[in-house]
Order: C-alpha cells, then sequence, then structure tokens
C-alpha cells in the first residue's frame, strides 16, 4: 500500500460556517474522517501547515510548501495538497516550477463546498485526490470534479460550479471514473526532482484597458523587475498613450516586459497586427504565447530569482518546463527577440 502525505492549507474544503461567512477550521485528520475510502487506497500522515482562505496565500506560502515536501520526499510516494480553489491555480504553477521533474506524484485539490456540507463535492475530489497520488503520474497536478489537469494549465473558469477548473489550451491528463484512474497523457519525469526555493517576488500584472494611458504602467515598472501586460486579443498596445515609449524606456534601465493575452484560449500571437509586431521584433518584448496567465507569473519568479541576464532570461522563459509551453518549437524563437 502507498504511503501519502497530506498537506493541510485551509481552503473552502477545511471551512466551516462562522458569523462572518466561511472560514478554514478543520484540520487534515477531520478531513480524513468524513472520507474513510481513503483508507482502503493508500496509508496516510498528515501535515498541517496552515489554515488560510487560499485568497491569503502568497509566494512565501509556496516557499514553505516547497519545503515541506522537500523535508518529506524520500519518506512517502506521493503528496496530496488541500487547498482552496481560487489561487490553486497560481499554487500549482508556482510548484511546477519550484519542484521540477518529480517522478512522484504532486496532487493539489480542494472544494466548492465544505466537506461538512450534505452537497458537497469535497470528499469525491479528496479520493480522487489520493488515487492518483497513489499511482505512477509524475509531477504536479490538480485533480477536481474528476478531472486532472497539469499544473502549469489550470485555470478556475468558474466561481460557484463544482466544474470549477479547466485545463487551458492543453488536454486533460486524464479522469477518474467509478474509482479507477483513466489516464489520457503520461508525461515523462527524471529520476530524482530538482527542487528551487528562491522566488523574485518583484513581478507585477497590468491588464489593459480601452483608453487607458501609461501612468500605471510606468509605476508598476518603477517598483518590479517584470511586468506582465495582459493585452488585447492576440496581443498588441495601443498606439496612443505612450506605451511604447514607457516599455522601451524601462527596458533600458533594466525592466523586462512580457506581453499575454486576456483570452483564456488560443493564446497570443504578437506577429498577426502592427500593434503587436513592433513590441515584439523591435523592442524584444517576451510573448506568452499558449501559456496561463498564473504560469507566466510563477514562471518570471523562478527565472528572475535565477539570473537577470536579458539573454538567458528569454531562453529560459521559453523552454517549456512541465509542459507550460507549446508553441516556440525551438531557441530561434528566443532569439528572435534579442
Amino acid at each position: 500500500m502507498k504511503k501519502i502525505l497530506l498537506i493541510g492549507t485551509g481552503g473552502t474544503i477545511a471551512s466551516e460556517l462562522t458569523e462572518s461567512g466561511l472560514s478554514p477550521g478543520l484540520t487534515t485528520e477531520q478531513l480524513l474522517a468524513f472520507t474513510p475510502a481513503v483508507g482502503r487506497i493508500c496509508h496516510v500522515d498528515c501535515l498541517e501547515l496552515f489554515a488560510l482562505d487560499s485568497t491569503n496565500i502568497t509566494p512565501k506560502h509556496w516557499q514553505i510548501i516547497v519545503r515541506s515536501i522537500k523535508e518529506n520526499y524520500e519518506n512517502y510516494d506521493g503528496f496530496v495538497l488541500t487547498h482552496g480553489t481560487d489561487t490553486m491555480a497560481y499554487t500549482a504553477a508556482a510548484l511546477s516550477y519550484m519542484i521540477q521533474d518529480s517522478p512522484k506524484p504532486i496532487v493539489l485539490t480542494g472544494a466548492q463546498k465544505p466537506i461538512g456540507f450534505d452537497t458537497t463535492d469535497s470528499k469525491a475530489n479528496l479520493t480522487d485526490a489520493f488515487l492518483c497520488a497513489s499511482s505512477d503520474m509524475p509531477g504536479v497536478s490538480i485533480v477536481f470534479d474528476h478531472k486532472v489537469i497539469l499544473g502549469t494549465r489550470a485555470k478556475k473558469t468558474h466561481s460557484k460550479s463544482f466544474d470549477a477548473f479547466s485545463s487551458i489550451n492543453y488536454p486533460e491528463l486524464g479522469v477518474v471514473r467509478d474509482g479507477v484512474l483513466l489516464r489520457y497523457i503520461q508525461r515523462s519525469a527524471a529520476l530524482f526532482p530538482t527542487f528551487y526555493e528562491e522566488l523574485d517576488r518583484d513581478v507585477a500584472l497590468v491588464k489593459l484597458l480601452p483608453g487607458m494611458g501609461r501612468d500605471v504602467l510606468d509605476f508598476l515598472f518603477s517598483k518590479n523587475d517584470a511586468v506582465i501586460i495582459e493585452s488585447f486579443g492576440v496581443g498588441g498596445v495601443p498606439e496612443a498613450g505612450g506605451f511604447y515609449d514607457c516599455i522601451e524606456s524601462w527596458k533600458e534601465r533594466g525592466r523586462l516586459a512580457v506581453l499575454t493575452t486576456q483570452v483564456e484560449n488560443e493564446g497570443s500571437d504578437l506577429c498577426v497586427y502592427h500593434v503587436g509586431s513592433r513590441l515584439k521584433n523591435q523592442l524584444g518584448v517576451l510573448e506568452a504565447y499558449d501559456m496561463t496567465t498564473e504560469a507566466v507569473y510563477a514562471k518570471l519568479m523562478w527565472i528572475l530569482s535565477l539570473t537577470k541576464e536579458p539573454e538567458k532570461i528569454a531562453r529560459m522563459f521559453y523552454s517549456p518546463v512541465a509542459g507550460d509551453i507549446l508553441w516556440p518549437a525551438s531557441d530561434n524563437m528566443a532569439n528572435a527577440v534579442l
């Protein structure tokens, strides 16, 4: 029987109703008491890290999670992390960069309704998560509503429905049906994982709005090493408003700009329109392509903790990690932006 470590961080799954709304209060041991079927799947030990609404999760908490998995890695066959749904995709992406090529499963799950409610998705999600953690499925994934989603491709797309998460620009890894994991994709892994514990937290995100000027962008560049710009459609910035001059001037001062899109599916393509081609071909802006915003954010924090050299940043950004990016198939794409 496989030995799995259950790591608790709070979230809706562990919440109870209080006078001010739902708040995490249940321990991991209490969660297991609601799911006796897990005991027939694997042996479970519990580790309580936090009791937080996931809105309160920060990169500091990601680092604690990674250290906990690293310290316990040799003692367990897999890991289940219970987590609130609101920032679960960010945590899954971050863990994908901070724990690379893990041959053991690292599974995140949670719920839209607390485990103590009569109508809850908690028990099914938790049982499915332990089933996947007891398999030979490598790397970081989210298991939710019977779906198995790669950690770098997950996004919360429904705020209340049990079908909370979608796999963006990438197939689901598999599904759980009647207690059986049906795997669609078998991902490779190394013999041993590579752990990274440092992050550069000076990464910001701005969403373009019609008629917006450069003031917000200037402020964010002044405070951060990199700014992710969520642009419209396949990508670009308005010709009015001083955006091109802003990006160019901050690039000369060592700041990094990355363009992505507000559209969930199909990604960016800056070369399609003239409002994007100048960014790519003249200003050397990096492009997210089919990556999720959650993955871009986490990947930049990981990369910038390792290097501040533009050429290295570009090569690392366009190099696939945990299936995060498909479009740039070679280093030629990275070289094109330098």
